[in-house]
């Protein structure tokens, strides 16, 4: 007896990718998830001796410590097989928790602990962020955040710095202010990138409160050191660490503007540091009247994230995290509020699968990667994008997005 074909049921097949769609909207599901592929890609790499950013940021912790400054020659003695420490001395004594864990144990928890903090920045963003856009935008940087936590770097903390502090600003509380301007002063005093949102104090009520308590951290944290050594000892430590930065940042070829082929801007890095630094604070200031805005101090800062690594002395592409992830907040505001041409809908896509998925050797032939980063796509791509959210921000600003109705009224101002 043969058997009539069973007819085709579409609607079977809608409810499957509907169930797919809705595991992966789910929070709970992505925590879980992400979690266990964070503590397997942690395994691959602690199993054969390839932790080698832990293995710097332990070593250098104990030097710390032993009162010997982890900069220089004192580094190269004690560390000749692994690469640079090049954070500042704050960092030390925040790492201290995970350098003296049990060797096998620290890096799981170094791990861990940032992607759950990178989880909760994403999560605990404004509420006018849906939790569909907050599982997209994690969802989204997924892939560059595991590339991140293969090599167990510190870039993941300074992004989610960047995100809780913003959150913190906008809720306007003092609490919240005290909170997210120590925040900034933590990621300044460890890795140089954060303390650039300090400028974005200007956008938020009370000003002058605010950067009263960064002038106050900022004594504090500079000191912070001291509890370690004598007062008199911390400028030449200091001094060390700012000589290892300087050093550093001509021993390779790094993934930034400067090395964007064919503007030859790598002999004028600092002149051009300084006079894009100088026309985004132009831009902040001239644009004075749109600091009540939710969607300027969004798009500032997302141009701010960029900049820290566009214009860094010393990018990565792992380091495209931070850039990312302010730019997906942007891309939601704008999507939201109907701003969104089609090439900004079509380089959403090509910037994933260039900048996000490409370095990934699994699901990227090497090969096609090297073929595209060799016409520097991806950073051709990054500075668009970077220059297309400071339009918005700074020169023509979508009505929708500027109309009174569109911005949330500023308190205690």
């Amino acid at each position: 007896m043969t058997h009539a074909a069973l007819p085709h049921e579409p609607g079977k097949e809608a409810s499957l990718w509907k169930r797919i769609g809705a595991f992966f909207l789910n929070p709970r599901n992505l925590y879980i998830l992400g979690a266990l592929i964070v503590l397997a890609l942690s395994f691959s790499e602690v199993a054969r001796g390839r932790h080698k950013n832990f293995m710097i940021f332990a070593e250098s912790t104990k030097l710390f410590w032993d009162h010997i400054a982890p900069y220089g020659e004192n580094w190269t003695r004690a560390a000749p097989h692994l690469d640079y420490f090049l954070y500042g001395p704050l960092f030390n004594i925040l790492f201290a928790p995970f350098a003296y864990l049990p060797a096998w144990l620290g890096p799981f928890v170094w791990n861990l602990f940032n992607f759950s903090m990178w989880f909760a920045a994403i999560f605990t963003l404004p509420a006018r962020f849906s939790r569909d856009e907050k599982c997209k935008s994690f969802l989204y940087t997924f892939l560059i955040l595991a590339c991140t936590q293969l090599s167990f770097q510190y870039n993941v903390a300074v992004g989610y710095m960047f995100l809780f502090a913003y959150s913190l600003l906008e809720r306007g509380t003092k609490g919240s202010a005290l909170l997210a301007v120590l925040l900034i002063m933590v990621s300044g005093f460890t890795k140089i990138y954060g303390i650039f949102q300090l400028g974005l104090l200007l956008c938020y009520p009370r000003f002058w409160r605010n950067a009263g308590y960064a002038m106050l951290i900022g004594i504090i944290l500079l000191l912070a050191p001291a509890v370690n050594m004598p007062l008199a000892d911390l400028p030449d430590y200091y001094g060390q660490w700012i000589g290892a930065l300087t050093e550093h940042k001509d021993t390779r070829t790094w993934m930034n503007i400067f090395y964007l082929r064919p503007l030859g801007l790598l002999p004028y890095r600092m002149w051009v540091q300084i006079g894009v630094l100088a026309l985004l604070a132009a831009g902040l200031l001239l644009n004075h009247r749109k600091w009540h805005m939710p969607f300027f101090r969004l798009a500032a800062l997302a141009m701010l994230m960029g900049y820290v690594i566009l214009f860094s002395n010393s990018s990565e592409s792992h380091t495209y995290v931070i850039t990312l992830i302010g730019y997906q907040l942007w891309f939601w505001e704008m999507k939201r509020a109907g701003a969104l041409n089609r090439l900004d809908r079509m380089l959403y896509w090509v910037v994933f699968v260039v900048v996000v998925v490409m370095p990934v050797d699994v699901l990227c032939p090497p090969s096609v990667m090297q073929f595209f980063y060799g016409w520097q796509l991806n950073l051709w791509l990054l500075l668009y994008l970077w220059l297309r959210i400071g339009w918005t921000a700074f020169i023509e600003t979508p009505r929708s997005l500027s109309a009174p109705e569109a911005a949330a009224t500023a308190t205690g101002r």
